[in-house]
């Protein structure tokens, strides 16, 4: 029988050495007030310590003041083991400076791997990953010299390559949902994102572990059957906190959690009620990142079911609803949302009129599956080759998030990256690209730092392949790189082939980009 407990009371469940289940996608569904008792009950007494956070997606607020990223920086944590780490800087910083431990593997995996847990499996094998820095025979999944924890090994299956994950043993679940009935089961009604609740809630018992739920009320009458997303037998405590919010200091937004209808022509409305704040909250416009989404979406086809990922390629769905195309598409976020627009920043992971919410490891099984027509990834470099770096930057491991799966599974892919960063300005005159300051750090390189897009394997599998950038567009031919389009005003030579350190094909049917929706954009904020 679950019981009904403060946070400080529920922290005190946690013991040291305990491996924390945190069910969250980002800065979505995050139980934000059982890390921040953790916080302080560490900060009191300096237990618990030496505890190990798995989070499939990563978790956090973007900033390390909010979510939870105190206790880690203090040194409650020993290890980390996340899809992604954008969203918590202090685990950031203090795997970069060799603190603690972290681990890396794709979302999707991570996701499948709570799941075998749940029923006692060993792990998860699977050819994600294959070829990739995960895969042992290159880095393997740790961040730094300290993570020298196996989790992932290369095997062989009726002779067939595989990579077999290890799944994870949790002696704590951390939930967030929106009600408990008298039951304890949970309801997750204004939430964005379940992730893997119940996944993580089962393989925490099946662990003989406590889950902990975080809740924003309860309910005085029993649960429809079909609504309950936890159900109270997995649920050892419950922690009501009334005033958290759907996504960090936003208000309530009906449209990212199912409660309205929303058809394709209210898009931008809902879209604009967004009240994000942060460092991945209200970002000014870039038009060097409008222009890329605007060609991307040209590779959209009618009947298409797509997937957009974070950072530049966030631009491509609300250029998909300029051309009136969104009613003839289909747009998924690995976090689970099927149908509607994707939202982008902070919100990331939520949609916004989604038809379908799903579990992300079953979104993943449908990527897996082969589900996905095209998706639109971004990405921090390419090699010559066209293999791709989605995953580190130097001296900080971003984490691969759901890129591994979905660039492996999809059988046409569109790169959404800037021709170079650090400083990029970019203007449209007389429908001519000018580039009115370059960036200081060249993204086209001649090979990868590490490998998060493996060119080699999209040769083997067959994939059509695309690089859009501001200025030009690559393909990825049979020998690498291929320049087959470049936009009006810029100079092949000194703007494109000059910046390169790495000699790069030039398609003889060398097409010009179409720049007039960048010019109407940038006339009406004129």
């Amino acid at each position: 029988m679950f019981q009904i407990m403060t946070p400080q009371e529920a922290a005190a469940l946690v013991s040291d050495g305990d491996t924390i289940g945190i069910n969250a996608f980002l800065s979505l569904a995050n139980p934000s007030r059982l890390q921040d008792a953790l916080a302080a009950r560490y900060a009191e007494s300096g237990h618990p310590n030496g505890l190990t956070l798995y989070c499939a997606s990563g978790f956090g607020g973007w900033d390390e003041r909010l979510c939870a990223d105190p206790y880690i920086a203090a040194g409650a944590v020993k290890s980390i083991v996340a899809g992604h780490f954008m969203s918590m800087p202090a685990a950031l910083r203090m795997i970069s400076e060799n603190r603690i431990e972290g681990y890396n593997m794709p979302l999707g995996v991570m996701a499948q791997m709570q799941r075998a847990a749940a029923g006692r499996q060993p792990g998860v094998y699977t050819r994600v990953g294959l070829n990739l820095f995960v895969d042992p025979r290159l880095e393997g999944p740790g961040l730094n010299e300290r993570s020298k924890e196996a989790w992932v090994k290369l095997v062989e299956v009726d002779g067939e390559e595989l990579l077999f994950y290890r799944a994870p043993k949790f002696d704590v679940a951390f939930i967030r949902g929106t009600a408990a009935d008298p039951n304890g089961n949970i309801t997750f009604d204004k939430e964005c994102v379940t992730a893997d609740a119940l996944s993580l809630a089962q393989a925490t018992k099946a662990n003989g572990g406590r889950v902990i739920v975080q809740v924003e009320g309860l309910s005085p009458v029993f649960t429809r059957p079909r609504s309950v997303i936890v159900p109270g037998v997995l649920v050892d405590a419950v922690v009501v906190c009334p005033d958290q919010h759907q996504i960090i200091k936003t208000e309530y937004n009906p449209s990212l959690s199912g409660d309205i209808h929303v058809p394709p022509t209210h898009m931008d409305y809902w879209m604009g009620r967004l009240r994000l704040s942060g460092k991945r909250g209200e970002q000014a416009a870039n038009l060097s990142h409008e222009i890329i989404g605007a060609r991307a979406a040209k590779e959209l086809r009618a009947g298409d079911v797509v997937n957009i990922g974070i950072g530049i390629p966030e631009t491509v769905g609300p250029a998909a609803a300029r051309l009136g195309l969104l009613g003839s598409l289909t747009l998924t976020v690995e976090s689970g949302g099927i149908g509607g627009l994707p939202a982008p920043g902070l919100a990331f992971g939520a949609t916004i009129g989604a038809d379908v919410i799903t579990d992300t490891s079953q979104q993943f099984d449908f990527y897996d599956g082969g589900g996905l027509d095209i998706c639109f990834m971004g990405g921090f470099e390419v090699g010559s080759d066209g293999s791709v770096n989605a995953h580190r930057l130097p001296g900080r491991p971003a984490g691969i998030g759901g890129f591994a799966n979905i660039t492996q599974s999809t059988g046409r892919i569109v790169f959404c990256v800037n021709f170079t960063a650090g400083g990029l300005e970019v203007a449209v005159e007389d429908g001519k690209l000018r580039i009115l300051r370059e960036g200081r750090v060249r993204k086209f390189v001649r090979a990868v730092q590490s490998v998060s897009f493996s060119a080699l394997n999209a040769h083997r599998s067959g994939q059509r392949v695309l690089y859009v950038t501001e200025r030009c567009v690559f393909r990825l031919g049979e020998r690498g790189l291929e320049i087959c389009e470049i936009a009006p005003g810029i100079d092949l030579r000194r703007d494109i082939l000059d910046l390169l350190d790495f000699d790069a094909a030039v398609a003889e049917d060398l097409k010009t980009m179409d720049l007039s929706f960048a010019e109407a954009r940038q006339n009406d904020a004129g």
